[in-house]
């Protein structure tokens, strides 16, 4: 399990870890529609440090370190001959959350609620934008608080 410690810093700040993609075991997609138009507007792609699916399984919970790394990237839709397909374009960032059922930084703002949460534009992967996770971040997981914050519905491996 990867430890809070080498993903944050000893004030509690994040910063994307890097090798993710290959170090991190895939946990799922997302595709965002759009609004207006047929296909998606955003691409959500999903990796869980090492061993968290294996501990989730078994537990059906989050284990103390997992770390979440969340892809964003905008979408671009096009017709192919299977269809009207969407796939992933340009990178805008990455959302990362690390589990701290201790609450390791009870002083910094963005940590609470058994998680640390943090946004990183794609040009500062090292530097969050957001200030607060009440303020920036839970509020898209609200509908996940039951399972942890987590829509782990999205997840098909985390599934026994």
């Amino acid at each position: 399990m990867a430890a809070v410690d080498s993903i944050a810093d000893a004030q509690g700040n994040l910063h994307v870890p890097a090798e993710y993609r290959t170090l991190y075991q895939y946990l799922g997609t997302w595709a965002v529609a759009a609004s207006q138009t047929a296909g998606s507007e955003q691409i959500h792609t999903v990796y869980a440090s090492p061993g968290v699916i294996d501990e989730y399984r078994k537990t059906g919970k989050f284990p103390e370190g997992a770390v979440l790394v969340k892809e964003v990237f905008q979408a671009k839709t096009d017709r192919m001959t299977t269809g009207t397909v969407s796939r992933e374009d340009k990178l805008e960032g990455w959302f990362v959350m690390v589990k701290s059922i201790t609450n390791k930084f009870p002083e910094n703002k963005l940590w609470g609620d058994g998680w640390g949460w943090s946004w990183f534009d794609v040009d500062k992967p090292t530097k969050t934008t957001s200030t607060n996770y009440r303020a920036d971040c839970q509020g898209c997981h609200i509908p996940a608080k039951s399972t942890d914050w987590i829509y782990v519905r999205g997840y098909p491996p985390l599934s026994k």
